[in-house]
């Protein structure tokens, strides 16, 4: 079944006012090509620079180069390239969205909402067994009561509480990353593995128990400047992570299991930083079985503010030369049960998975299994390659 991707359900609800860029792949030159949308239309910006990332390190003010750019060359009308971006019915001989990034890391924040950290727990304590979760659930929220939500991770009263539940016998890594001074930064993918809207993402075929993480996904320049925001799907094999921490990269990175898009959104005097703090994000998973869910997640609940996750990943311990995007952790982790009684939530093939904010848009990707899906082939190596001749290089 086809993913209807449109301008009304797919674009920021006042996109007239909002400075996006993105990138398509374009069959004419062979490969990507940032992109910036203006007046229902899609403009290459590689005039400008040759990629996403250069356009927000390189430029001192990106957004005043985009507004007032011109005789940038025509993509496409942005009806037509995001509907061709639909995996299932695509037309390879014209343009399409991927992932607005291209250079930057694929940074991750973890256990950044306390709703979140609760199902953390869970699977750890579960060891990856899906049959022993509600049991869990059950003790654990009972034992933690109301004590995590007002403590401010890396506080004294943080402190006290762990020694108190270490008392209790319930500390967990989780709990410590949730609450104590040092946030869970992981990187998620590697550069241009990430995909975009319309595409499908993948579970690992030996998973059992997984879920989608709908995210605000930041866009950071090299200096460690927030300049815009974007949807992310961090799909996450819960199985895996509660086997053992220590599988993490199996648990999260996988073919097609980090999805972004449709745009990156420019800060500017009408989406800021504050913006983001402020935004709500829905996700509703619909099943080829007639399963559907849906639920909303308030970026006001987030443990640490996000100034704070951006600046433990990058500063004088770690720099980042070609910028990076930071996921900044979810408060979903669905126990609805969607089969059997007490086994909760899990992914389906041909799951869709809708991502969405008013002021970004919607991000919409089909589930299927990572081995299904075509393999990723174009890595930096042949990014540079295409760039080198098409002209870009060195300019």
């Amino acid at each position: 079944m086809p993913i209807e991707l449109n301008v009304s359900q797919c674009l920021p609800q006042d996109v007239d006012d909002a400075i996006l860029i993105g990138r398509v792949w374009d069959p004419a030159v062979g490969g990507p090509t940032p992109v910036m949308l203006r007046d229902g239309k899609l403009y290459d910006t590689t005039p400008l620079s040759a990629t996403v990332s250069e356009l927000l390190n390189g430029l001192p003010h990106p957004v005043s180069a985009l507004r007032f750019a011109e005789d940038l060359p025509l993509v496409g009308a942005i009806e037509d390239v995001l509907a061709n971006s639909d995996h299932s019915r695509r037309d390879e001989t014209k343009p399409w969205l991927i992932a607005p990034c291209d250079l930057q890391v694929v940074k991750a924040g973890g256990v950044t909402f306390i709703a979140s950290l609760l199902e953390r727990v869970i699977e750890e304590r579960a060891l990856g067994d899906i049959s022993k979760a509600e049991q869990l659930r059950e003790s654990i929220n009972s034992a933690l009561g109301g004590d995590l939500k007002n403590i401010v991770p890396g506080s004294v009263e943080a402190a006290h509480l762990k020694q108190l539940l270490i008392e209790r016998g319930i500390w967990s890594q989780y709990l410590e990353v949730a609450i104590g001074p040092d946030s869970e930064v992981f990187t998620k993918t590697a550069c241009l593995h990430a995909v975009g809207v319309g595409a499908e993402v993948g579970i690992y075929s030996k998973s059992t128990w997984n879920n989608p993480e709908p995210e605000v996904v930041l866009a950071v320049n090299a200096r460690g400047q927030v300049v815009g925001a974007a949807l992310g799907n961090d799909v996450n094999l819960r199985d895996f992570e509660g086997r053992s921490a220590l599988l993490l990269s199996k648990a999260k990175d996988n073919n097609a299991s980090c999805a972004l898009g449709p745009f990156i959104r420019l800060f500017d005097e009408r989406f800021t930083f504050d913006t983001v703090r402020q935004l709500e994000i829905r996700m509703e998973v619909e099943g080829e079985d007639a399963f559907h869910m849906e639920a909303v997640s308030a970026m006001s609940m987030i443990s640490r503010d996000p100034q704070i996750i951006v600046d433990q990943t990058i500063g004088k311990h770690h720099q980042y030369p070609d910028g990076f995007v930071l996921f900044l952790g979810t408060m979903f982790a669905p126990v609805v049960d969607r089969d059997e009684k007490g086994k909760g939530f899990t992914h389906k093939v041909g799951d869709v998975v809708r991502i969405s904010s008013p002021a970004l848009g919607t991000l919409v990707n089909r589930v299927n299994h990572s081995e299904a899906i075509a393999p990723w082939t174009f890595g930096l190596s042949a990014f540079m390659h295409n760039l080198a001749k098409r002209g870009l290089l060195g300019r």
